[in-house]
């Protein structure tokens, strides 16, 4: 059972996450909050499994609450989801800098939501569509496009699994793809992460868009 906690700062909203996410067999609502300071202490104090935050919440914003859970500078960071009317560049950057798991717009839809919460709970990530195409673009036409291999030296079979992972391959997929077991795929990553510094999938995906290894 994937234990969540939603914030949003209107009630209507809250309660339609709420049902929407409480409606799957796999994951139970454990709290809610209506603000970012609220969302942050009960977070710290109930240890959701995903959080799912609306990155303009009143008070402490979306962002600042999930940099305050997930943040480089956590200890024990908790996996965030952030929602969101509307995704500019500049949030969704922020967003995945702040350690957030993934970017969805509200209008993604029940399906999408409850895939996002379950691929966060895995440890992947879930970007709503129109935002990972604008982040491609962006990768695409700023990157330096110079492979970045000798600023982390990545194994053979580490570099192929990262590869994976930022064409938004699962673990399953990429032990497909690979002949390994999804075990070995998750031992590659832990690997990944460790010299490349990142704290999820989707700051892997970004190092290797930034660094060209993806075209």
């Amino acid at each position: 059972m994937i234990r969540v906690l939603v914030a949003d700062g209107q009630t209507l909203v809250r309660t339609g996450l709420r049902l929407i996410l409480d409606a799957d067999p796999g994951i139970l609502v454990v709290g809610e909050a209506a603000d970012g300071d609220s969302a942050v202490r009960l977070a710290r104090r109930l240890r959701p499994d995903v959080a799912v935050v609306e990155a303009r919440l009143p008070g402490i914003d979306g962002i600042r609450a999930t940099e305050l859970l997930a943040g480089k500078g956590v200890r024990d960071p908790l996996r965030v989801l952030v929602v969101a009317v509307r995704g500019t560049e500049d949030d969704v950057r922020s967003a995945l800098a702040a350690g957030a798991s993934g970017f969805l717009l509200k209008d993604s839809g029940p399906r999408l939501l409850v895939e996002a919460v379950h691929a966060a709970a895995r440890g992947e990530a879930v970007v709503s569509p129109p935002i990972a195409a604008n982040l491609l673009r962006h990768f695409t036409r700023t990157s330096r496009r110079t492979p970045r291999r000798d600023d982390a030296p990545l194994t053979a079979r580490e570099s192929d699994v990262v590869l994976a992972v930022a064409r938004g391959r699962s673990d399953v997929e990429i032990a497909a793809e690979l002949s390994i077991s999804t075990a070995t795929v998750k031992s590659h990553l832990a690997g990944a992460r460790s010299k490349l510094d990142a704290r999820n999938r989707t700051e892997i995906a970004i190092w290797a868009w930034e660094g060209g290894l993806v075209s």
